[in-house]
């Protein structure tokens, strides 16, 4: 198209840190309301009216981005009738789309919404007004403002979306985030590209909010409604699918929640089973516990030994790839529990587990290495065999630690 309103992005980087060389740099424009479509032809004239209508009755300096990832309808055409600056983003995917609209706008915030016509676009004050106090994501609240009949599903309006928020404020210690999936939000930009997201599908909703808590960036909420969309056709969305892809991502994003404080549970049980039964058989009631719980409980040992690992090996690898925001914990980490002691404290664990097998071969001994009672040789092979596994693993795991932190903690 000749119009030169159209803008044509045709580079395709994976994340918001690699599209920054082909930004304008903002000069007047102190708004910027970035829509992705795809398809939205019946809707998205009346998003634009409201839009420009919102920046009109402010006396704001703005502007409107449509960020079309594969139209095939009339969607392209009406955005440009409309005055709005059009951005092509190949890559598929609702993130890719926002990325792209995101890197290609001028203004020093953005206020970012889906163009079918569920969210208002005419009432943006309380988004205005919380951005220029200051704050780096303004977060709708569609539950505090008002959801129409037939605007949500019921399983999202009364399971999917209060689950998985609520599973957010806990990893993520945002109390005052009630609705973490809304689709209308505004951010200072700068601040956005910073955070250097990743995702490129529905995950991006929450990639935002969660990279944005992690930075420790000034949050805020304010009440917005959600209408039924007009498009006359099924969502983008699928519920189940783009359900489990939230709740996955967030997950991942707290190795915490995922890894560590499960581990340390098993490991604290695990070791309170072994402990309780090294004595002796245990009763409790009718029931009596001997070796064979106690094998369950070194088991657990092992097992949430190996989690916590894994945990701490995720965010080590988060924070080297970029995926997750630099830790102060892992630099004193690396500067008090280097390679050295990790070696050493795990050749002390194999040691003690080598020293209670020699004591179990000494019994052995004495008894003219006929055959022994069962209950008590497990009583000293099994903490033995997992002292000295536990030692093993935690020789490999500081080679494995001190080789991933290399290139950024020496």
């Amino acid at each position: 198209m000749s119009n030169a309103s159209v803008e044509a992005h045709r580079a395709q980087p994976e994340h918001l840190a690699d599209i920054q060389a082909l930004d304008v740099q903002p000069t007047a424009v102190e708004f910027s309301i970035v829509m992705p479509c795809l398809n939205e032809a019946a809707t998205l004239e009346a998003c634009l009216v409201k839009a420009r209508s919102a920046l009109e009755k402010h006396g704001i300096a703005g502007e409107i981005i449509v960020a079309d990832n594969g139209s095939t309808d009339q969607s392209v055409a009406v955005a440009t009738r409309m005055g709005a600056r059009v951005v092509f983003v190949e890559t598929k995917g609702y993130g890719s789309a926002l990325m792209g609209g995101i890197a290609a706008a001028r203004g020093k915030y953005v206020i970012m919404g889906d163009a079918d016509n569920s969210y208002d676009f005419s009432d943006l004050d309380a988004f205005i007004v919380k951005l220029r106090d200051g704050y780096d994501l303004v977060m709708g609240n569609r539950f505090a403002g008002g959801i129409k009949p037939g605007a949500m599903p019921f399983l999202n309006r009364y399971l999917g979306n209060p689950v998985l928020s609520a599973i957010g404020r806990l990893l993520f210690r945002q109390p005052g985030v009630r609705d973490f999936h809304c689709g209308l939000r505004g951010f200072n930009r700068e601040a956005v590209l910073n955070m250097n997201l990743r995702t490129t599908g529905m995950e991006f909703a929450s990639e935002m909010v969660v990279k944005a808590a992690l930075c420790g960036m000034r949050i805020a909420e304010v009440p917005t409604t959600l209408s039924p969309d007009g498009r006359g056709r099924p969502p983008h969305l699928r519920r189940w699918r783009d359900g489990w892809r939230h709740l996955r991502f967030l997950l991942l994003y707290s190795p915490r929640w995922l890894f560590v404080y499960p581990g340390l549970l098993l490991m604290m049980l695990g070791a309170a089973t072994v402990l309780w039964l090294l004595p002796g058989p245990q009763a409790l009631g009718r029931v009596v516990f001997d070796v064979h719980t106690m094998l369950f409980g070194a088991a657990a040992i092992v097992v949430g030994f190996q989690a916590m690992f894994l945990g701490v090996f995720t965010k080590i690898f988060g924070v080297v790839e970029g995926l997750l925001p630099n830790d102060r914990r892992l630099e004193t980490l690396f500067r008090h529990i280097n390679l050295e002691v990790g070696l050493a404290v795990g050749a002390g664990t194999l040691l003690a587990g080598l020293a209670l097998a020699a004591y179990g071969v000494r019994l052995w001994e004495l008894s003219g290495f006929g055959p022994l009672a069962v209950p008590t040789t497990l009583r000293i092979a099994i903490p033995s065999v997992c002292l000295m596994i536990l030692g093993s693993q935690i020789v490999l795991c500081s080679f494995v630690l001190s080789f991933v932190g290399l290139r950024r903690w020496k």
